[in-house]
């Protein structure tokens, strides 16, 4: 059940489809678009996580501080899933060894990576139309994979994909728990009870 505190109408709720190419935060950064310019949010909301720039889909914003613990605590094992379009056709042995865990550099420190889930998807998934698109080479392939991960690292998906041999050329958050991007396009903001959100995100 959700405490009293974070149903209270003191804090604001939204999910958004982050576009390709913006920020993750709200502090102006050259000539890159960041979160304010997608809707006029409350001066104390902020994102609950972040995706790169050059990730697009599923991102929280709320003025909630205690979310982001019980969201992005490790521990707490949340499943965050992606749709990732990587350079060439993915074999299942790759997905196989995605899933067993691959070996990364964090800062400069190699660090393993925890069981994940992983399926090549055949076909090319439903998904908004990304601008720019990515770069079209005839003779290169390309194929998709859905990674879903209960640990959030610096660029991990694309780092995994590399590690792997099939490069990340689009990267989607299409979910976070049960929390879906479906049927949203880049730029949309919902405004979603603490209540709802809570629940589609399994936290007690």
């Amino acid at each position: 059940m959700v405490s009293d505190k974070s149903n209270s109408s003191n804090y604001n709720y939204y999910i958004i489809y982050k576009p390709y190419g913006m920020l993750s935060q709200f502090k102006q950064d050259g000539k890159k678009a960041v979160l304010g310019e997608l809707f006029d949010f409350e001066k104390d909301v902020y994102p609950v996580g972040r995706l790169d720039a050059d990730s697009e889909g599923l991102l929280i914003l709320t003025n909630d501080k205690s979310l982001n613990d019980k969201l992005l605590k490790p521990s707490n094992k949340h499943a965050r899933t992606y749709l990732a379009q990587v350079e060439g056709q993915c074999s299942i042995e790759a997905a196989a060894q995605l899933e067993k865990g691959v070996t990364i550099s964090l800062d400069g420190t190699l660090y393993n990576t925890l069981p994940a889930k992983c399926e090549v998807v055949f076909g090319e998934p439903v998904l908004p139309e990304r601008y720019p698109p990515i770069r079209y080479r005839k003779y290169l392939p390309t194929s998709w994979v859905r990674l879903t991960l209960i640990e959030g690292k610096n660029r991990q998906v694309r780092k995994m994909t590399a590690a792997v041999g099939f490069p990340t050329l689009r990267l989607v958050r299409e979910s976070i728990e049960n929390l879906k991007v479906y049927g949203m396009k880049p730029g949309d903001v919902i405004s979603i009870s603490g209540n709802e959100l809570y629940k589609k995100l399994n936290i007690k």
